[in-house]
């Protein structure tokens, strides 16, 4: 079976670890041909909207996935008129934008904070309701592209500073904590959803993500899967989807929905009977999903910037560790690593956070 991936970063570099076992065979198209996928994967160097690059990567592939939501939808569509994709280009182009997304979640009946479209300096003057988060419809992510408005004075210049580009103004939730949940989809559509786990961000990136999450009650659970499942079933979707949630008291409401594997999913590939990354291969090859049921609690600590010495790591009992293959730079996501086992879990989590840097 041979699987292309459009994008060659850290997810696709997942993907292709999952793969090998199943006798997948994948290969990858990035612009750069320094992706952190190429050493595992067969590498194609293109632009993403290249046409004679995405012939190749067609001819290469059985199926053609993609590992993040920003490669042009054209470059999906041309891809699918000459083999199979999955997730389909439709919900690409939903991700894509937030505020389709949101219309989504909205005609669904799924809760979410209230929002508005903003096309001008002139409608984000007009905003009455703050505090509010303003953010670009598209490209945005890892906290990029937005800014959060508290008063009036911090509207003056808002559209121009975020690039003068459509924008979407989203209410400000005043939430307990930030949940996920991600769930795979067969091409048959049945779909196996992973627990609940709870992230924990700063500036705009996940730092921690606890698996499955504390104090989750039957109803919580049953909000987020028929979320999760609504969306997958509206889009046709076939693969991994994550939705990134906000609790707030007994009320889940749905923030935005990642078309492919997710950070917060990471945890699966040691805590849980069958990873995010083989569950993805597993649907979109069309194969029978695997358990997605967790193993026992766990965590995952992002390693962001620079990477703590592998045998500091190595020495905290539990620790698995993922490092990327990409250079050190400031705010980039470099690796990870998941601590297993129930005992003294949160004090092994929070020396690993420590050499991370998070401590």
């Amino acid at each position: 079976m041979r699987l292309g991936v459009l994008g060659g970063g850290q997810l696709a570099r997942m993907l292709a670890i999952a793969g090998h076992p199943l006798g997948v065979t994948c290969t990858v198209l990035d612009p750069s041909p320094e992706a952190c996928a190429g050493p595992v994967a067969s590498l194609l160097v293109a632009a993403y909207d290249d046409s004679d690059g995405l012939d190749r990567l067609a001819a290469a592939s059985d199926v053609v996935t993609f590992e993040f939501e920003n490669p042009p939808a054209a470059s999906a569509q041309r891809l699918a008129a000459a083999v199979e994709v999955h997730p389909p280009p439709g919900a690409l182009e939903t991700a894509q934008d937030r505020l389709l997304e949101k219309r989504l979640f909205e005609r669904l009946g799924i809760p979410t904070p209230g929002f508005r479209a903003l096309d001008s300096q002139a409608e984000v003057d007009g905003l009455e309701q703050l505090p509010a988060v303003l953010k670009t419809r598209r490209m945005g992510y890892d906290g990029k592209g937005q800014m959060v408005a508290r008063d009036r004075g911090q509207l003056a210049g808002a559209f121009a500073a975020l690039g003068g580009v459509p924008l979407i103004a989203e209410q400000l939730v005043e939430f307990d904590r930030e949940l996920s949940i991600v769930a795979a989809r067969g091409r048959d559509g049945r779909t196996a959803a992973y627990p609940l786990v709870e992230n924990s961000h700063r500036d705009g990136i996940l730092r921690l993500t606890q698996a499955p999450a504390g104090g989750v009650t039957s109803d919580l659970r049953r909000q987020a899967e028929r979320a999760v499942g609504l969306i997958a079933d509206q889009l046709d979707y076939v693969g991994v989807l994550a939705l990134e949630l906000f609790q707030v008291g007994d009320r889940l409401l749905a923030n935005e929905i990642a078309p492919r594997v997710h950070n917060s999913g990471h945890w699966t590939i040691e805590g849980a009977v069958t990873s995010q990354f083989e569950n993805h291969l597993r649907a979109v090859l069309g194969l029978p999903l695997g358990d997605p049921a967790a193993r026992g609690r766990c965590a995952m600590v992002n390693l962001i910037g620079e990477p703590p010495a592998t045998e500091s790591v190595l020495a905290v009992p539990g620790a698995h560790l993922h490092l990327y293959g990409k250079a050190a730079r400031p705010g980039r996501k470099i690796g990870h690593v998941t601590v297993t086992g129930e005992a003294s879990l949160e004090q092994r989590t929070a020396r690993i956070a420590a050499l991370a840097g998070e401590g």
